[in-house]
């Protein structure tokens, strides 16, 4: 923030003139006072925007003339005047443009001294996160069923390839089996045949 000369005394103080205001409200009247603690020539009011770049506003003399930006007396946007000991500046509309740090500044002894900087924010409205509320028993009954209804697709692909490895396997087993069963029965037969002919051949 800018601050006076190094080594000076001197002190200036800038502030809303309503001292219940706390920050601007959008397209209301605002109104700011500064008071030097020392005799003057006349005070300047400052703007500082948010990237630190100041902007000059208006000079007040002693005698309440005023001068603002481009030699102008009056401003469409701002009214200022000397009051007593007071340096008013009035923000006749604040807009979002009008928003900084506001400095009144005096020139003695071909010096500048600064005021401490008054904010002049507009607030930033803030936004609660959309709260997700808890799922219901019901709802989690209805999720499980679902769940055990309706198989994922990768246990069903899952299953095929299964059943197909189990064809693959004991088909091939069983038919095995089936031709060993069949070689059984024919030797058994044909043993019984051969035993048959040997007990006729001995009477």
């Amino acid at each position: 923030g800018c601050c006076g000369i190094q080594g000076q005394k001197y002190k200036m103080t800038a502030r809303f003139r309503d001292s219940k205001i706390t920050h601007p409200i959008l397209g209301q009247r605002l109104e700011l006072e500064c008071l030097p603690t020392e005799r003057d020539s006349g005070v300047s009011w400052m703007r500082q925007d948010k990237d630190g770049t100041l902007h000059f506003i208006v000079f007040i003399s002693s005698l309440s003339r005023t001068t603002f930006i481009g030699n102008m007396g009056t401003s469409a946007r701002f009214q200022a005047m000397r009051d007593s000991s007071f340096y008013r500046l009035v923000i006749k509309s604040f807009s979002v443009q009008d928003q900084g740090n506001y400095f009144c500044l005096i020139n003695s002894n071909q010096m500048l001294h600064f005021s401490n900087g008054q904010p002049a924010f507009i607030p930033v409205p803030t936004t609660k996160a959309p709260t997700t509320a808890a799922p219901t028993t019901q709802g989690s009954l209805t999720k499980t069923e679902t769940c055990l209804k309706t198989p994922a697709p990768e246990t069903s692909k899952q299953k095929g390839l299964n059943f197909f490895c189990d064809i693959f396997i004991w088909v091939p087993l069983a038919c095995g089996c089936l031709l060993l069963l069949t070689a059984l029965v024919i030797t058994i037969t044909l043993c019984q045949k051969t035993r048959r002919r040997r007990c006729r051949c001995k009477r």
